[in-house]
């Protein structure tokens, strides 16, 4: 079984400890969604939906922040531009609009070339060459071989190296996963004529988790009474400070991003036909069943696992990554779901095992010390279609499966549905990749 167990240490050693998140005190955790908030805000210039989400579970929150924010702009082996442009050609597979808008604005403001927003025919020849795999991972991460790393890796002017090559696999498969994601939770949706986010200046202690079913209103600050006036004073604070921080970067980009689009006849957000973006736009899922069983074999988890094989391989390719990745996954292990599982008359492990391992199923992997008899008993007609849905053809989904998936439940429960769906994509993706780099390096 992938998911690690919840544990105060980290299985990896003393080498993870600066990794990890300081203990808070009992006051600083009623704040952690605000201050996360901000610190989004701070990093980005704006206030993401897929950010607003995630403040449902902080403690995950925190996580993928960390681990988004060293994936796109700290030190690594790919320039900051290709890295955004990844995420485009990633997030376009599934015609994922919000997340290629974000990231067109992000490449602008690097210093992208706006020249490679019209699509890949001007982008280097070596990133073009990144299609072939996007595409593959995308949809049938089992049709990953080693003979995809040579292509990439073989001497020539516009080859990879192998920390360039994992840099971007990373990228490729979390943009996948995060396009379920933006999907499964509505993001997609609530986006305006002109493609932008339209998002409501808001922070958790301004936010109802709960549904609106209830009586709650999300457009009215709701502040526990038992709360000390000194409470309410910095909530109040860090609502001024989000919304001085948005108003900044509102005017720096005014002043910026007409300058970088000369060149695009005006337009910043791109094509809109995302298929410029893409290799081969009709390639998609295809059921695992389906395959040629002469090419293509059952993953198996005892012979290639992210614990033993994946993790390491990652980590020394690419500096810390791989703590950071492991992180999330245990983080959306230990997110509680009683209410899902109580449903299903089960314990909270049992149920996210049985969604977790249906996942990979989809993918081709199999755990052989679990019954996949269990699935079917676990996990409901209607969740299974949801699950499938969201992980496979995510682009297929809309706002009306989404309301209609489980309605008894709060939003935050979905929300925690979606983030299982994002991790078991994200790791199946990544195993298939780092096999596949393996087999080519031991070759």
């Amino acid at each position: 079984m992938i998911l690690c167990p919840q544990s105060t240490e980290h299985p990896r050693g003393k080498q993870c400890q600066r990794l990890q998140v300081a203990k808070m005190s009992t006051s600083d955790k009623e704040r952690t969604p605000q201050l996360l908030f901000v610190k989004a805000l701070a990093s980005r210039g704006r206030l993401e939906a897929i950010t607003q989400q995630m403040g449902y579970h902080p403690q995950y929150l925190d996580s993928f922040l960390r681990m988004q924010h060293y994936l796109l702009h700290m030190d690594g082996p790919l320039p900051f531009d290709c890295r955004h442009y990844i995420a485009i050609m990633a997030a376009a597979r599934h015609r994922c609009r919000y997340l290629v808008n974000l990231h067109v604005l992000q490449f602008l403001r690097v210093g992208g070339d706006p020249q490679w927003l019209r699509g890949l025919d001007c982008i280097p020849p070596k990133l073009r060459k990144l299609s072939e795999i996007n595409k593959i991972l995308a949809h049938r991460p089992w049709l990953v071989g080693k003979e995809h790393i040579e292509k990439l890796l073989k001497i020539s002017e516009q080859s990879w190296s192998l920390a360039e090559l994992v840099h971007a696999v990373v990228l490729l498969a979390h943009y996948h996963a995060l396009a379920s994601f933006a999907f499964g939770c509505g993001c997609e949706q609530d986006m305006c004529p002109e493609g932008r986010g339209v998002l409501k200046l808001t922070v958790p202690g301004s936010l109802c988790f709960c549904e609106v079913g209830n009586g709650c209103s999300q457009d009215l600050l709701h502040l526990n009474r038992k709360r000390s006036l000194d409470s309410c004073v910095e909530l109040e604070s860090l609502r001024e400070r989000i919304h001085r921080l948005q108003v900044e970067s509102e005017t720096r980009e005014e002043m910026r991003l007409p300058e970088r689009e000369e060149g695009l006849d005006g337009e910043i957000l791109g094509p809109a036909d995302l298929s410029c973006y893409v290799q081969d736009p009709s390639f998609g899922y295809q059921d695992f069943a389906q395959r040629d069983e002469n090419q293509t074999q059952i993953f198996r988890v005892q012979d290639y696992s992210w614990e033993d094989h994946g993790f390491s391989l990652v980590n020394r390719l690419y500096s810390d990554i791989g703590y950071l990745l492991d992180e999330k996954f245990r983080k959306v292990d230990g997110l509680q779901s009683c209410a899902m599982a109580k449903r299903q008359g089960c314990d909270h492990a049992t149920f996210k095992r049985g969604i977790w391992n249906y996942i990979h199923c989809m993918f081709g992997i199999r755990y052989d010390d679990y019954d996949y008899a269990e699935v079917n008993h676990l996990l409901e007609r209607i969740l299974k279609l949801y699950i499938k849905t969201v992980t496979c053809s995510p682009e297929k989904m809309n706002p009306e499966m989404f309301e209609r998936f489980w309605k008894q439940f709060k939003h935050s429960e979905k929300v925690h549905m979606n983030l299982l769906i994002l991790e078991a994509r994200l790791q199946a993706e990544l195993l298939y990749a780092l096999r596949a780099i393996t087999h080519y390096m031991v070759s």
